[in-house]
């Protein structure tokens, strides 16, 4: 976990624009990509495996998570430790998380060594991420509020005062709402909708 504060996060606000660099006529392509989960990964790599369909090797890393981050670096055929983590050195050098980089190797006939490579899929993830557009975002913590409909006033008065989002609604005999707090806020919040007796408040992450 970070020992720094946890109430925001560095990401990307869009997909990046393609990255070139080319080192003894190897070309390298590097991609950025905002991403929320795991699986955001595999079909972002499948859609440029298809566009560089000639490529040698389709090197990534990749950090998810606000509090406690996971990341993974591939090296994809390439020796060990020469591609994914110099891509994962870049991400963490500019401090961001939820984010894919991703750096596609067409080979030039002339071996480039370990330092070599290294450098180029280091330079690569840089000159991506340099260009690419970073936003810091406020963590959210969502509660669930349980109310009968004559507390529907009360419980809206209270989510337009502090500009709260409503993730989900559920209008049936009760109603239920999921709405986001920032993270910094979400005790204060939860307080003030405990003072409605009939509305119960759950916690959802």
């Amino acid at each position: 976990m970070d020992s720094k504060k946890t109430d925001s996060y560095r990401t990307l606000a869009r997909p990046s624009e393609v990255a070139f660099f080319k080192d003894r006529k190897s070309k390298f392509y590097g991609y950025a990509f905002p991403i929320t989960e795991e699986d955001d990964v595999k079909p972002i790599l499948q859609q440029l495996k298809k566009k560089h369909h000639t490529a040698n090797h389709l090197c990534y890393a990749w950090q998810l998570g606000i509090e406690n981050k996971g990341y993974r670096a591939n090296d994809d055929g390439e020796p060990m430790n020469s591609a994914g983590m110099p891509i994962y050195g870049q991400i963490k050098a500019k401090e961001l998380t939820n984010v894919l980089v991703v750096v596609v190797r067409i080979f030039g006939g002339t071996k480039l060594g370990v330092g070599g490579l290294i450098q180029a899929y280091r330079t690569t993830a840089q000159m991506v991420l340099e260009a690419s557009p970073i936003v810091e975002k406020k963590v959210l913590r969502k509660f669930v509020l349980h109310f009968g409909y004559e507390d529907m006033d009360k419980v809206m008065r209270i989510i337009k005062q502090h500009q709260l989002e409503i993730v989900s609604q559920q209008l049936q005999t009760n109603c239920t709402y999921t709405i986001a707090v920032r993270k910094d806020k979400a005790q204060q919040i939860a307080a003030i909708f405990s003072t409605l007796h009939k509305v119960k408040v759950g916690k959802l992450d």
